[in-house]
């Protein structure tokens, strides 16, 4: 019998870091109080060398076969979107998000529908019990006959349910309520995480069985755990929305088998997760007409143009210290581009509140809406509207230059699709050799020229 020896380690909670003694303070992440004290077994050096005996063996590219290899369809265009065309068989996909953003309306919707399209789904949750879920899918509308629902934490027992059911579809949720009886730490831990995705993926692998795992997220937004957990599976999708905003994002943000930083957009209703096949429409459709202050702003999200309102509030301040508040885009940006409007534009913003808002709750961060921005904030202050019929593209420079950006074809389609008739880019995209029909480019070289072209004269 090998021997065994058992000593204890502290880990981090927040980040992983693993320490022989106990701190206050992680010397790694600089949380308080998050050394959590774990008991570890090492076997024997002669069970270690037995361990390294080869249980697989190596195949040429040419020989393995890909053969009945296929994904397998999503009846959901807007998550099929984000995983790159459906899910493939034997990943290991993460999906994380803030409490009752809806990370398990949307994966219980997506089960149903699988299990009507592709056969066996299980859903295993170990925070609601089987009776529980079933009444959530009743309130949904769902009621698939191939679906099954399984209520339990033991790793062990779910790992023994898969391979008795072997179905073609898995959801654990969630991967912190999971745990593995051989480790000492507390369901949720970092041993406990760590060790329960790396067994998900190997069965995953073994099996050609596609997981998905609902992770929780910390207060700063990140997934729970220790960071690891992001590299151990296939796929991350973060879901995102504001609280008070009807409206999801579904992102990518690592993906093995597609295309990162994909979103897929969804609303959450009394029906559940349903799909927003326009966005752009319906991010525009009770935007007023011939008002200060609102742009229109053509963002990419992955490979998807959106047309979003941008909205700026200038209001005279009574103290010494004007506020610059945005909402949905980058306080660094914000202040640079008040800085560009007063120093190279001339306009007085030294005595301003400047407030940006982008409409739906979405989030900005690509300097292509910088243009969009300073011409709303340059019409609410002169309180001259932008042209209805107007989107804006365009990065700005510290001297007040514009900047092309990427994807300016798809960018204008997308305008032109929704009906505006003109728009403002860097003089350099004038003429470039896949114009748009259907929508007039005006070229600018500054923020000055644009702030001409754009402003309705009065």
């Amino acid at each position: 019998m090998p021997k065994t020896k058992t000593h204890s380690k502290w880990t981090c909670q927040q980040c992983g870091f693993v320490s022989a003694k106990a701190y206050g303070r992680c010397p790694e992440c600089g949380e308080w109080n998050s050394m959590v004290e774990t008991l570890e077994q090492r076997e024997s050096s002669m069970s270690s060398l037995a361990a390294l005996a080869p249980r697989s063996a190596p195949q040429k590219i040419t020989d393995v076969v890909t053969e009945g290899f296929q994904r397998l369809q999503v009846p959901m265009p807007e998550l099929a979107r984000v995983l790159g065309g459906g899910v493939v068989p034997g990943s290991l996909v993460l999906i994380a998000g803030d409490p009752g953003i809806g990370k398990s309306t949307l994966l219980l919707e997506m089960a149903a529908m699988m299990a009507q399209s592709i056969g066996t789904v299980l859903y295993v949750s170990g925070e609601e019990s089987v009776q529980q879920t079933k009444m959530r899918a009743e309130r949904l509308g769902l009621k698939p006959e191939s679906l099954y629902l399984l209520t339990e934490t033991n790793l062990d027992e779910i790992i023994g349910n898969i391979q008795r059911l072997q179905p073609k579809l898995v959801i654990v949720d969630s991967i912190q309520t999971v745990y593995i009886e051989e480790l000492t730490s507390a369901a949720g831990s970092v041993s406990q995480v760590r060790e329960s995705a790396a067994r998900l993926m190997q069965i995953a692998k073994a099996t050609n069985i596609a997981i998905f795992v609902v992770g929780h997220v910390t207060k700063a937004g990140a997934i729970a755990g220790p960071r690891v957990l992001e590299h151990i599976v296939d796929t991350v999708l973060y879901l995102e929305g504001e609280r008070f905003h009807s409206y999801r994002l579904l992102r990518s943000v690592k993906n093995r088998f597609g295309a990162t930083s994909e979103v897929g957009v969804f609303e959450m209703t009394q029906d559940g997760m349903v799909e927003v096949e326009n966005p752009s429409r319906v991010f525009l459709a009770e935007r007023a007409a011939h008002v200060a202050g609102s742009t229109i702003a053509v963002t990419m999200e992955g490979t998807r143009p959106l047309l979003v309102e941008i909205q700026a509030l200038t209001s005279a301040t009574a103290f010494a210290l004007p506020r610059r508040t945005p909402n949905g885009f980058d306080m660094g940006r914000l202040l640079l581009l008040t800085a560009v409007l007063s120093q190279r534009v001339g306009l007085k913003l030294f005595n301003q509140d400047v407030f940006v808002n982008v409409i739906g709750g979405l989030k900005i961060t690509e300097p292509a809406a910088d243009l969009t921005v300073a011409l709303a904030i340059a019409s609410s202050f002169q309180d001259r509207p932008v042209a209805e019929d107007m989107v804006a593209i365009g990065e700005v420079g510290l001297s007040g230059e514009l900047r092309t950006v990427s994807h300016a074809a798809r960018r204008l389609n997308e305008a032109a699709r929704l009906g505006f008739k003109r728009a403002l880019v860097p003089h350099t995209l004038v003429s470039m050799k896949d114009k748009p029909e259907g929508i007039t480019l005006l070229g600018a070289r500054t923020l000055a020229e644009a702030m001409q072209l754009a402003l309705v004269k009065q």
